[in-house]
């Protein structure tokens, strides 16, 4: 997919000091107290300020909303609004699929252009779909849905290069992975400029491509359906040629840490990010996002897994995430009818149950110690007792609390994001208690930045 490829903003350099972390495979809890709903996202860049664009499933797995959310830091997002929304027939009506929404700006025509696949509910129909807008978050114009040149299209993407010229990359079960070139106005599929023919079992899907000092790096997953593999990269200095074999990027036997290519982010011209989905297949909406650092030499990519990490504007700073102090629910106080439960995943085997309910459970952290006055990334260790999500309000330091998601994904302890204000020293104090009158998440520990 095609990303408004410009550095990091120097807002980003500050965020070392800060400790916002990015947090892979964790529930990113929004301002309005939901899980991001932004799946299979594209990723641009406008005025200093990153928007992401991705599929709403908090519906299930049929279409609902193209979501548009904003951040200047890559950590904070805030919901900005909807692209595309459902309607009562056609293309985007009930029962229908919409993926991998990506967006690119045309400098000649002045508008936004939005991609995606779209297809029937048994995925018969093998199509893409391209509309309009002013404004990057704004309401969208459809136009219409098609198939490329003829062609099937599944899981696809965009890529925008240096000279202005855009390309579909696009994925096609009888042919193979195509490079297609755009119209000026990029709403027309032109010419094929590439293919990766299905011989010798080489079939790849959910592609991305980024640029980086001259060479194109294009990213994609073998075909799994909605479970992780190896996912794959290949490289050239040419789009129509000389494409070099495909390669693991991630470590063998991770399965690109349970993660489905999504997005390539370049942050410098020798620098970039891998955006992945980790995807819950029986409850869509419940999926998280893995991004990571890669790291780059010459032609070669790796990359390697981690809890968290800072996205700074000195991408050698991301090999090394902050080091964290553990606190212990089972330690902590507990309010109303909390009490420690079993936890066979949970450090120590032991957690923080029954918070919230009918019996008001809490649990509070004191004597939190921070190296920093300001925001930090606070990792909260919880397990859900069932698949449904679960909500709480986090208090810190006497603030009236925030309302924080918990999905849980597996049957292992999660991850839920914080970010929040703590004071330099040891004297902080985290309360979690029940949303209203619902259950909270058992609560494992607390994970805080200090370096």
């Amino acid at each position: 997919m095609w990303l408004l490829s410009l550095a990091l903003t120097a807002a980003l350099a500050g965020l070392a000091r800060a400790f916002l972390q990015v947090v892979p495979g964790a529930t990113w809890t929004t301002p309005n107290g939901e899980h991001l709903q932004a799946h299979g996202a594209g990723m641009i860049q406008v005025n200093g300020t990153y928007y992401m664009i991705g599929e709403d499933k908090s519906g299930g797995h049929s279409f609902s909303n193209v979501n548009c959310y904003a951040s200047t830091d890559l950590v904070q997002w805030t919901y900005v609004g909807t692209l595309l929304s459902r309607t009562s027939s056609g293309d985007l009506g009930p029962d229908r699929v919409v993926e991998r929404p990506k967006v690119i700006y045309n400098d000649r025509t002045r508008k936004y252009v939005l991609w995606m696949h779209m297809d029937s509910s048994n995925y018969g129909e093998a199509r893409v779909a391209v509309a309009t807008g002013d404004s990057v978050c704004g309401r969208y114009q459809y136009i219409r849905s098609f198939q490329p040149l003829g062609r099937e299209s599944r899981d696809m993407g965009l890529f925008k290069d240096d000279d202005g010229k855009s390309y579909l990359l696009t994925e096609d079960r009888k042919y193979g992975l195509r490079i297609v070139a755009l119209s000026d106005d990029f709403l027309n599929p032109t010419t094929d400029v590439y293919s990766w023919r299905l011989e010798g079992g080489n079939r790849v899907e959910a592609p991305a491509m980024v640029k980086l000092g001259g060479t194109y790096f294009l990213f994609a997953s073998m075909m799994t359906g909605w479970d992780a593999n190896e996912n794959q990269y290949t490289t050239s200095t040419s789009l129509t040629g000389g494409w070099s074999s495909w390669k693991k990027f991630a470590d063998s036997g991770s399965k690109t840490y349970n993660s489905q290519t999504t997005n390539i982010l370049k942050t410098s011209s020798s620098s970039a990010i891998y955006l992945g989905d980790r995807w819950v297949k029986d409850n869509l909406m419940a999926s998280t996002y893995v991004w990571l650092p890669l790291r780059i030499s010459g032609t070669t990519v790796t990359m390697k897994n981690f809890v968290s990490w800072v996205p700074t504007s000195n991408p050698a700073s991301w090999q090394n995430p902050p080091a964290e102090t553990s606190y212990e629910a089972e330690k902590a106080a507990y309010g109303g009818k909390a009490r420690t439960v079993d936890c066979a995943g949970c450090s120590g085997k032991l957690a923080a149950g029954y918070i919230g309910g009918p019996d008001r459970g809490s649990v509070t952290f004191s004597g939190i110690r921070s190296d920093i006055d300001g925001l930090t990334t606070i990792r909260i260790k919880f397990l859900n007792g069932d698949s449904g999500p679960r909500y709480a309000n986090v208090r810190v330091n006497g603030d009236g609390g925030r309302k924080v998601a918990f999905l849980q994904a597996t049957g292992d302890p999660a991850s839920s994001t914080l970010h929040a204000n703590l004071r330099k020293g040891s004297s902080n104090t985290i309360v979690i208690e029940g949303w209203g009158t619902g259950w909270g998440p058992d609560i494992d520990r607390l994970m805080v930045p200090v370096q």
